[in-house]
C-alpha cells in the first residue's frame, strides 16, 4: 500500500489522458494538460464527470457514484474532517498579550511650537521666536525673481482644467 502511495506522488510518473488515450502525461503536468485537453475534446468532456475528492479523476458519468464510494482520496478527505471535528473542541483562543507601546508624542506641545502663519510656496519666514504667543511681526522674504509676486488667491477654474 505504501509503495503505491509513494508511486502516486512521483512527479515523473506517466499518466494516461482521459480525453485522448494516446496522450501519456507526466504527473506534474497532468492538471494543466487536463484543462487544455478538455477544451480540445468537448464531446468527450461531456461524457466524463470530475471526482469531488480529486479533480485529476475524470470518470464516465455512469460510473461516478461507484467511483465516489471507492475513491482512494475520499479517505484522506474524511480523515481531515474527523481531525477537524476532534480539534474543534480542543481549540482555545489565547489571550492577547499585546500592549500599546509608550507614546512620546505631545500634540498640544507640537501645536504650540508651530508657527501661526500659513505655509505659502515661494516665501520664507525668518523669525527667531516661532511661538504663536509672540508679538513679533514676521518678515516675509520672497524667493521669486524681482517683478514677480505670489498670487493672493488661486482662480476657481484652472486654465489647463478648462472643460469647454
Amino acid at each position: 500500500m505504501e509503495e503505491t502511495y509513494i508511486d502516486s506522488l512521483d512527479p515523473e510518473k506517466l499518466l494516461q489522458c482521459p480525453y485522448d488515450k494516446n496522450h501519456q502525461i507526466r504527473a506534474c503536468r497532468f492538471p494543466y494538460h487536463l484543462i487544455k485537453c478538455r477544451k480540445n475534446h468537448p464531446d468527450v468532456a461531456n461524457k466524463l464527470a470530475t471526482c469531488p475528492f480529486n479533480a485529476r479523476h475524470q470518470v464516465p458519468r455512469a460510473e461516478i457514484s461507484h467511483h465516489i464510494s471507492s475513491c482512494d482520496d475520499k479517505s484522506c478527505i474524511e480523515q481531515d474532517v474527523v481531525n477537524q471535528t476532534r480539534n474543534l473542541g480542543q481549540e482555545t483562543v489565547a489571550e492577547s498579550t499585546w500592549q500599546c507601546p509608550p507614546c512620546d508624542e505631545d500634540w498640544d506641545k507640537d501645536l504650540w511650537e508651530q508657527t501661526s502663519t500659513p505655509f505659502v510656496w515661494g516665501t520664507a519666514n525668518y523669525c527667531g521666536n516661532n511661538s504663536p504667543a509672540s508679538n513679533i511681526v514676521m518678515e516675509h522674504k520672497s524667493n521669486l525673481a524681482s517683478g514677480m509676486r505670489v498670487p493672493k488667491s488661486l482662480p476657481y477654474v484652472l486654465p489647463w482644467k478648462n472643460s469647454k
